[in-house]
């Protein structure tokens, strides 16, 4: 064991030397990477400080009119529905009234129309009606004074020569 000693304390200085070196390549690799991330880092200033500048620097001189612009617009919104309501009013007032006004339309046709009915059934009953019974009475009249007289009875409105009578047997 004891020549195992030094083996021991040989292969832990190789380990602690392999560590060493990994260690210096390491800080290598970092400082390697810093310098690259700076170098990006300044070109990354150089370049986007003047446009972040120069967007804020528009921000600030842009944003009252967009303000204007924003209070513009719901200025012209509330109009606009303002409008809109009366409108809506106005064509429902419109509709009512068409509506109300076909309404008086169809009744006036149907009280006219009621009317004309009363004075045709009323022209028939005073006129046409005594005109018939007057007509039925002459032609009474007139058989019998024929039937009298002795003159041949005068032939059918259908050319036959047959009284209108004869013809149901």
């Amino acid at each position: 064991m004891e020549n195992l000693v030094p083996l021991f304390i040989i292969v832990t200085a190789i380990a602690v030397v392999i560590q060493a070196g990994i260690l210096v390549a390491l800080f290598i690799a970092v400082r390697q990477t810093t310098g690259r991330v700076e170098a990006l880092a300044s070109e990354v200033k150089t370049k986007a400080v003047p446009t972040i500048e120069t967007a804020q620097a528009m921000l600030v001189e842009l944003r009252p009119r967009v303000t204007e612009i924003v209070a513009n617009v719901e200025h012209s919104s509330r109009i606009a529905r303002a409008q809109v309501e009366r409108i809506d009013a106005t064509v429902s007032d419109a509709v009512d009234r068409t509506r109300l006004q076909v309404i008086r339309a169809d009744e006036l046709i149907n009280r006219t129309l009621d009317r004309v009915e009363e004075t045709s059934e009323m022209v028939h009953r005073t006129v046409v009606s005594p005109i018939r019974q007057l007509q039925g009475l002459v032609q009474g009249l007139s058989a019998g004074l024929e039937f009298f007289l002795g003159h041949k009875r005068r032939q059918g409105r259908d050319g036959m020569g047959v009284p209108q009578d004869e013809l149901f047997i």
